[in-house]
């Protein structure tokens, strides 16, 4: 039982998120990686450091401040432990602004990219600036002065801002005023052959436009990451999508959590931006400029194809092209593994040959994420349009796409479609496409998607994910269910072939695991095989402990944060835990019983003791996917499919393949090379040269 297992069993959350995002800064910091794309690394480790503080550490301090506990299992305060989140996330911080002056910046400049400061330009260059400032940039500025009569001004979240210091050389009054950067202005401006300024150094150059006859002593810019979690009070709101607009205007004026200004900042104007800011003194971050890199994008997409990865072409064939794809199903079951088979000629072409064929009756849908312009959404509109009968689950609680999901939400309503928004404080996260179509004979027959991952085009060609396309009678009336569930609230939770949170899914991954720890300790073969991007249940990781401890090996392939300690004795021997990181995201979710040995077992999974399992789905080992989100998982029943991804874990697992290892201390070391020096194998890059999509070669 848990209560033999030690109390500092659990890694500490935070401390193994920022870990995560370490892993990304080291890619930043390879120099055997495509300079552009260590340019990549670096904005989307920025971007992942805002949205740490605007959630992770945003609930912590909203925990404590509520009187919650949050103290950490090793006996750390509350205080302690935001204290040292504050620590390490400041120490990446300082760390990733090194990376890009110390070595992506020169690196740049040694292949003819210039991020140049404004004392560096030309005199040609300024010119050029100074009437680009007068011209697109002056006119959008509003400078804002502190005084008696104007007070402090708000300062929105994760915006650029100048804080200047003037003295009226008439009456010799001091005063502080606050310039913000614009938004819609470029985040670093041309201003010649791949040269480039970032845009705060032309507005700081040119202030004394915007304060005429003020002598300015000091300008620093800074910028602040505010709350970004939505509260609606979905028991006491009639009209969700109409509260969900409301909260996002009022997001803006959410506590400030972080601070970060200019190294040089002086110590009167940054006590004086902390004072009025309420930030915690911990969590202002003095940090060398530019700020905000998240803007290096901008750089990372520049057209110079040798400095990036190389092209790559998904495979356009993984589900046959020379007939229906419903005529494919009724044959058997695909399973398309993104982005290396095309998201367009199989989950895309699913959808849209479903709303143009005239024997297709109903298409039901969730979404949860989707492209600005979506083929998806359009293909469910010309369904609709043609007098299909089309159900969309919308999730417009997805965090930061909020705003396009109520786009997409009134979009689907106004062309007919039948929108719902799923169940009362929770979000439908599960990745489901039922499609009802009329057979020649009269019958009607079911086709599925279950997937990994968003119906997003756009995404799908940068995230790594799985997707079951099938006929299969049995999954066909389980997502029927599912549906059902959702859109009326139908108190059915048994399924045959798929696994539901919050009903089901965890007490059935429990289950199964548990049932491997039987296995072993009655002498049979056992194997727990988990990939997903983050695991932090403790029941699930409690269960993995009394499995390791009655000694079947347990592999965990995690992308981000991780709150199991493999390898340690008595506890953990028997765990592996690996991180691959790479070209593309790691966004699959897949769970492996069994070694394989036994076949797939029965189609219906009830009888856990008669075979080998693996499922595959929408959720993470984490309470929020678990409690507090409709999550689903669909059991793989091809032999073929099941050895498939079997092998795939061998790659990922395998001690030659580049990857990160963790300890149990909750320390990531990464093997990218062999002891002769030479690179390990690469699992992404050797997917994409896999010519034989349909299977894996032996690992």
């Amino acid at each position: 039982m848990s209560s033999d297992l030690p109390p500092d069993r659990y890694l500490d959350r935070e401390q193994s998120w920022l870990r995560f995002n370490q892993r990304v800064l080291e890619l930043a910091e390879d120099g055997q990686i495509p300079l552009l794309e260590r340019v990549r690394f670096l904005a989307i480790f920025a971007s992942n450091l805002d949205e740490f503080f605007m959630v992770r550490v945003a609930g912590l301090m909203r925990r404590m401040a509520a009187g919650f506990p949050v103290g950490g299992t090793d006996g750390k305060t509350a205080d302690q432990l935001l204290q040292n989140t504050l620590t390490q996330a400041g120490l990446l911080e300082s760390r990733h602004a090194a990376a890009f002056a110390d070595q992506v910046k020169p690196a740049l400049t040694d292949r003819g990219i210039e991020i140049l400061r404004w004392k560096e330009l030309t005199g040609d260059e300024r010119a050029e600036l100074t009437e680009l400032f007068r011209k697109s940039v002056y006119p959008v500025l509003t400078p804002l002065v502190v005084d008696p009569a104007h007070p402090f001004p708000f300062i929105s979240g994760l915006s650029l801002n100048l804080a200047v210091t003037l003295v009226d050389p008439t009456a010799g009054i001091s005063m502080f005023a606050r310039v913000k950067v614009p938004p819609s202005l470029p985040r670093f401006v041309h201003v010649g052959q791949y040269r480039y300024v970032p845009i705060e150094d032309v507005i700081a150059a040119h202030l004394d436009q915007l304060f005429g006859g003020m002598d300015i002593v000091e300008r620093y810019v800074f910028r602040i990451t505010r709350v970004r979690e939505l509260e609606v009070d979905e028991d006491v709101t009639e009209n969700l999508l109409q509260a969900m607009e409301r909260e996002l205007l009022k997001r803006r004026f959410e506590p400030a959590v972080r601070l970060e200004v200019e190294q040089d900042m002086s110590q009167d104007v940054l006590s004086r931006l902390a004072r009025e800011l309420s930030v915690d003194e911990n969590a202002v971050y003095r940090v060398p400029g530019p700020l905000d890199l998240s803007g290096l994008n901008e750089i990372a997409d520049l057209p110079i194809g040798e400095l990036k990865y190389p092209p790559f072409v998904p495979n356009p064939k993984a589900v046959p092209t020379d007939t229906s794809i419903f005529d494919t199903l009724d044959e058997r079951d695909m399973l398309v593994h993104h982005p290396y088979d095309s998201f367009t000629t199989t989950v895309q072409r699913l959808v849209e040959e479903a709303a143009a064929d005239p024997r297709v009756l109903a298409i039901k849908q969730t979404l949860y994420r989707t492209s600005g312009e979506s083929p998806i959404v359009d293909a469910l509109i010309d369904a609709a349009e043609a007098g299909k009968q089309v159900v969309v689950v919308v999730e417009i609680k997805a965090r930061f796409d909020e705003r396009a999901n109520i786009t997409w939400a009134r979009k689907l309503e106004e062309a007919g479609c039948h929108v719902v928004y799923g169940f009362v404080g929770m979000k439908t996260h599960a990745k489901l496409m039922l499609i009802v179509r009329q057979a020649p004979d009269g019958t009607l027959r079911r086709y599925c998607h279950i997937g990994t991952g968003n119906y997003h085009p756009t995404t799908a060609r940068l995230y790594e994910d799985f997707g079951l396309l099938t006929s299969d009678p049995t999954v066909g009336e389980d997502v029927t269910d599912l549906f059902n569930h959702l859109t009326g609230y139908s108190r059915l939770v048994g399924y045959r072939r798929l696994l539901v949170a919050p009903d089901s899914l965890r007490s059935g991954i429990v289950q199964r695991i548990d049932r491997q720890a039987d296995r072993a300790r009655a002498g049979e073969p056992a194997r727990i095989s988990l990939k997903c991007k983050a695991q932090g249940d403790e029941m699930v990781i409690d269960a993995l402990y009394r499995a390791a401890q009655a000694g079947v090996p347990v592999d965990v392939w995690v992308r981000g944060m991780c709150g199991l300690r493999p390898g340690v004795p008595g506890l953990s021997e028997t765990v592996r835990v690996r991180s691959v990181l790479g070209r593309f995201l790691e966004h699959s979710r897949i769970y492996a019983f069994g070694t394989g040995a036994s076949g797939p077992g029965p189609a219906s999974g009830e009888d856990l003791a008669a075979g080998d399992e693996i499922w595959l789905g929408s959720a993470d080992v984490m309470h929020r996917n678990l409690d507090r989100r409709v999550e689903s998982l669909v059991r793989v029943s091809d032999p073929a499919q099941c050895t498939k991804l079997r092998r795939l874990f061998a790659r990922g697992m395998d001690d030659g393949t580049s990857s990160w290892w963790l300890d149990g201390d909750g320390n990531w070391t990464r093997h990218a090379r062999d002891e002769a020096g030479a690179p390990l194998y690469d699992l992404q890059e050797s997917l994409i040269m896999d010519k034989t999509r349909g299977r894996l070669a032996d690992a």
